[in-house]
């Protein structure tokens, strides 16, 4: 349903974009010139202005559908969420591209234990 409504909104959309193309100018911008309003005889006779306001009111309609749709449809999944979460001691080192199916096991370099820290000396200043 969602993809038949997007076909549509994008064929309205190029209809659209179209229409406004061919009309004829009023004049200058910012509404300057052209006796004749939106509302006069002769504007609301226009074929190509009764177009535009059937497809702007298609549109908005179209684009509201979408937005419901999007809403109420089934969410995507992450694909993180289909990954089992280990508890931290899987092989590896627990990341989470070894726990993927078919992944070759990493080797883990062998854990060393960190030097003694020197003697700190009772005379420097806590430099924090």
């Amino acid at each position: 349903m969602q993809t038949v409504l997007l076909v549509i909104y994008l064929m309205v959309v190029v209809a659209l974009i179209g229409v406004v193309l061919i009309q004829r100018s009023e004049g200058g911008g910012l509404g300057i010139g052209g006796g004749s309003g939106f509302m006069s005889a002769r504007g609301t006779a226009n074929a190509l202005t009764r177009t535009t306001a059937i497809l702007a009111t298609l549109f908005f309609v179209i684009s509201l559908a979408l937005g419901i749709l999007a809403r109420y449809e089934s969410k995507p999944t992450d694909i993180l969420d289909r990954i089992p979460v280990g508890n931290g001691t899987t092989q590896g080192g627990g990341n989470v591209l070894d726990q993927l199916p078919g992944a070759a096991p990493a080797t883990q370099a062998p854990a060393t234990t960190p030097a003694a820290p020197a003697p700190a000396d009772p005379n420097a200043v806590p430099n924090n």
